[in-house]
Formats: structure tokens, C-alpha cells, sequence
């Protein structure tokens, strides 16, 4: 493509941080869904989790194969091969007319999201513009909670007051995705070919030894905020009608957008602090937000509720954002989309298994017995996070502001 036509460093990234917010909204948008799909289909809430769970698998046999072709193949070659999937399997949800269309479908949107994660945050810190050094990993982390909090309140909006509300949400987002893998065919190329691609599809999470003290360090934040994030985005809405008695699908979706969007927040007050202060204001805020939220159901208290799951999403954001940036500047250009594989490999078993045995604790526990047990494990991971911080001191995570990576 001749140099004319490509955009400047500065507009491809901001390019490439819309189709992440593109990606994550479809990630969120089928769980204002799930309820309607099991009323319509009678399945329980263990084949709920499995539904939502399957997507995780599939996402993390993408990372760890083709997620690290990118820093063979190029960057683009891969985003356009797998947004033309993910608008591929959008369409297969417009057609689904039972639990088994619905599991290909979030394989096929799994396999595609994992496909295209690595590479669009490689290509978000690629590309960031030289004056904002920070940039690329705080829009990671905000892009993506921003994308599951649209995605959660645009579907459930769709669902609640939209024509054909099974179709409408997933025809959109297949033309939004056939759209931006046209646009992303004008940003730069940021990596050149080389040797290794067969080589590459070998399944392995590989952190490079520079980031290896880090990483293990951040690992309990990591766990904490998407076994989170799993629990809202697969029961959250069965718990806003089972336990607080809400029956709009809006709600529903509200319940996963107060969570990631308070995520989104979080990012944007903790950017430019120290990786570390990040992660500690994180951890606490996490706790506070989960334990109070529990109170909250236990009282059947609606507001508290609401107001307890955004502290919680604040605690999301923040320790995401922290862990992120204490790891993000330790691997060399060529290995930033195999370390940002690590990194989500961990972060979607931990959004996946957990969400999935707690699916099938509650037929037999009981809803708020479940996710009372879930919340109090994820506190105590957020404060073994906060105490790791005090103990390890690791200099050059402990000193990277939040949202830097070069």
C-alpha cells in the first residue's frame, strides 16, 4: 500500500484502541443475554457459566498458538484475519436456536478474541504517540473495561426495548467488525517478518526473565479482577433478578456496566502513579467494594448495591492498570505479544473456572450462598495482592508509572 494512504503513528493508535473498544463490547454484549437465552431454552445456571466459560477456552487456545504470530507475521495480518472472524461469529449468534448454536458461536468469538488481543495491545504500545510513553498501556486497560461497560448497557438496551432482540446487538457488531478490519488496513505496519511462525504455533505462555519477578508478584491482582469479572458478566444479571428481584434486561446489563465502567475509572485516576501505589489503592478498593457489595445482597439493598459494585470496579481498573504497567516495560519489543499472552492466559482462567464452578455450586448452595463464598475469596486474593506489594519491593516495577511502558 503505497505511504500516502497509511495514517501517521498518532491516528493508527487511536485506530487500533477503537477496535479493542469494539472487541471487548462484543465480549460483554451476550451477557444481558444469558437470562433470556435460559428462559427461552431452560437450561441452569451451570450450563449458564459453560456457555460464558466457553468463550475463555477458546480465547486462551487462540493466545497461546496463533496469539503470538504477530511478531512474526506482522500485526495487521493477524487483526484482519481475526476481526473477519469475530464478524463471523456475531452472525452465528443471530442464528442461534439452542445451547449447542450458542456454545460454537462463543467458541468462534473465543478463538477470535484471543486471536487479535495479543496484537492489538503489541500494536497499542507500538504505536503510541513518543510524547505519551504511558499511553498504550493505560488505554489496554481502559479500552477494555470502557468496551465491557458499552457493550453491557448498549445490549442490554437493545434487549430491553429493540426489535428482534436475540439479532439486533450481533448484526450490529458483525458490521462493526467487518468495518474496522477495512480501516485497520491503513495503519502502519510496526513489525517486520521473520523466521520462527510455525515455530510460534506451538501452544506455550512464555514470560520473558526480565518481567518473571514482576509477573508473579502481580499475579494475585490479576486473579482477583477478572475472577470478578467473570462472576458479573455470568451471573451478575441472574443476581439483579434472583436476589434483588430486578426484572429489566437494562438493569441486568447495568449491573455489568457499573462494575466496568467504575474499571474505566479507576485506569484514568491512578495514570501516572507509581505502577505499585496503583496496585496497593487497587487492592484496597477492590475488597472494600466486593465485602460491601455482599453486604448489600445480604440486605437486599438495591442502592448500596450499585454503589458498592462501582468501588469495586474502581479497585478493578486501578489494580489492573497497576499490574499491568509494573510488567509491560520488561519485555523487548519482540516479545511484548507473547508476554501480554501470559498476561491474559492467566487473567481468563481466572474469568472462566471460577465463574464456572460457581454455576454449578448454585443450584445446589443457592445463589447468594455461592457468590458470597466467590466474594470472599476474591477479597482475600486482593489483599494478598496488597501485602505483596509491601514485601517484594521490586525495583523497576515498584518505580514504572502506572500506564508507562516503552
Amino acid at each position: 500500500m503505497p505511504n500516502s494512504r497509511r495514517l501517521s503513528r498518532t491516528p493508527a493508535f487511536w485506530l487500533v484502541a477503537a477496535a479493542m473498544l469494539l472487541l471487548t463490547f462484543a465480549a460483554a454484549a451476550p451477557s444481558p443475554l444469558y437470562v433470556v437465552y435460559q428462559a427461552a431454552w431452560g437450561f441452569s445456571s451451570g450450563t449458564l457459566t459453560v456457555v460464558f466459560a466457553v468463550y475463555a477456552v477458546f480465547l486462551l487456545l487462540a493466545l497461546t498458538t496463533v496469539g503470538r504470530l504477530s511478531d512474526f507475521l506482522g500485526r495487521k495480518p493477524l487483526l484482519h484475519g481475526s476481526l473477519l472472524l469475530e464478524a463471523a461469529a456475531m452472525l452465528l449468534f443471530t442464528g442461534a436456536d439452542g445451547v449447542g448454536t450458542l456454545l460454537v458461536a462463543r467458541a468462534v468469538q473465543g478463538f477470535a478474541t484471543g486471536a487479535a488481543t495479543g496484537a492489538l495491545s503489541a500494536a497499542l504500545v507500538d504505536l503510541q504517540p513518543q510524547r505519551s510513553p504511558g499511553l498504550g498501556a493505560l488505554v489496554n486497560g481502559a479500552a477494555s473495561t470502557l468496551g465491557l461497560a458499552v457493550g453491557a448497557f448498549g445490549s442490554g438496551l437493545l434487549v430491553q426495548y429493540g426489535p428482534a432482540p436475540r439479532v439486533l446487538v450481533f448484526a450490529l457488531l458483525a458490521a462493526g467488525f467487518l468495518l474496522a478490519a477495512a480501516a485497520l488496513s491503513l495503519i502502519p505496519e510496526t513489525v517486520e517478518r521473520r523466521p520462527g511462525a510455525l515455530l510460534a504455533l506451538v501452544p506455550r505462555a512464555r514470560v520473558p526473565r526480565a518481567a518473571r519477578r514482576a509477573f508473579a508478584a502481580a499475579s494475585p491482582a490479576l486473579i482477583a479482577v477478572w475472577s470478578l469479572g467473570g462472576l458479573y458478566l455470568s451471573l451478575g444479571p441472574s443476581l439483579a433478578v434472583g436476589v434483588l428481584h430486578l426484572h429489566s434486561h437494562l438493569v441486568g446489563g447495568l449491573v455489568v456496566t457499573t462494575m466496568t465502567a467504575g474499571g474505566t475509572l479507576g485506569s484514568l485516576l491512578l495514570r501516572g502513579r507509581p505502577a505499585r501505589t496503583a496496585l496497593r489503592a487497587g487492592a484496597v478498593a477492590l475488597a472494600l467494594g466486593v465485602l460491601g457489595t455482599l453486604a448489600a445482597l445480604e440486605a437486599r439493598d438495591t442502592p448500596l448495591f450499585f454503589v458498592m459494585t462501582a468501588v469495586a470496579g474502581l479497585g478493578f481498573g486501578a489494580t489492573f492498570l497497576g499490574a499491568l504497567s509494573g510488567i509491560a516495560p520488561l519485555a523487548a519489543p519482540a516479545e511484548r505479544a507473547e508476554l501480554f499472552a501470559a498476561v491474559y492466559v492467566l487473567s481468563y482462567l481466572a474469568f472462566s473456572a471460577p465463574a464456572v464452578a460457581a454455576g454449578f455450586a448454585a443450584p445446589h448452595l443457592g445463589l447468594l450462598p455461592t457468590t458470597t463464598l466467590y466474594g470472599a475469596a476474591v477479597a482475600c486474593l486482593a489483599l494478598l495482592a496488597l501485602a505483596m506489594t509491601a514485601v517484594t519491593g521490586t525495583a523497576r516495577a515498584a518505580k514504572t508509572p502506572a500506564g508507562a511502558a516503552r
